[in-house]
């Protein structure tokens, strides 16, 4: 495993997952500081979530590495990004730093998992995610859906789907696409019960 000094973005409720795009509109001071160094350095930022909505809460120990891509540098000296995912980290320990945003010590974790459901799976996922989106009244283009790759889909829906930060923190430490496809159809069936009140998810899969 490779280690490297990450400059990160606490945001709860928001997960990146490799492959996969972000879009972020940067105003806070520090986080503005911390888009204008990784521009001059390698691009790289981490998303990670923390553990609770509050300043310096601890952190989750898995976030993903993201490369900045497209970047808006607005007049007032805001960002409107797009991330890029590209690998996800594990948490080594918070660093002592004196920049304003916060850097971890993290460790790369390895993709190279198996990364293709089964046809039983893919199958299971697409019906308990039809009777989801049906429940909470989510028009979804089920033909796009169904032209997705395997990663692409179940990554896609972890990423947007209207879950707690815990769910999603739980699908993003997911040990291989199968396992978090296993434990999306269980976030479905759960959350489907509910009274479907979050109106926040979006239908486009980047």
């Amino acid at each position: 495993m490779t280690s490297q000094r990450i400059s990160i973005f606490p945001l709860p409720g928001a997960v990146l997952y490799p492959g996969l795009h972000l879009p972020l509109h940067i105003f806070e001071p520090r986080y503005r500081a911390m888009i204008s160094d990784a521009l001059a350095r390698d691009r790289r930022i981490g998303m990670i979530q923390p553990q609770r909505p509050m300043e310096g809460a601890p952190l989750f120990s898995v976030g993903c590495l993201g490369r900045i891509g497209e970047v808006e540098a607005l007049e007032d000296g805001r960002f409107n990004i797009i991330l890029e995912g590209e690998t996800r980290f594990r948490v080594i320990r918070e660093l002592d730093v004196t920049t304003p945003f916060r850097q971890v010590e993290g460790e790369l974790i390895d993709e190279t998992g198996r990364q293709v459901l089964a046809a039983v799976e893919r199958a299971g996922f697409e019906r308990e995610a039809r009777r989801f989106a049906d429940s909470q009244g989510y028009a979804v283009d089920w033909d796009s859906v169904t032209r997705l790759d395997d990663i692409s889909l179940i990554n896609g829906v972890s990423q947007i789907v209207p879950f707690d930060p815990a769910s999603k923190q739980a699908l993003l430490e997911a040990s291989d696409l199968s396992a978090r496809c296993e434990l999306l159809i269980q976030l479905l069936q759960f959350f489907g019960h509910g009274d479907g009140d979050d109106d926040s998810v979006s239908t486009t899969l980047q």
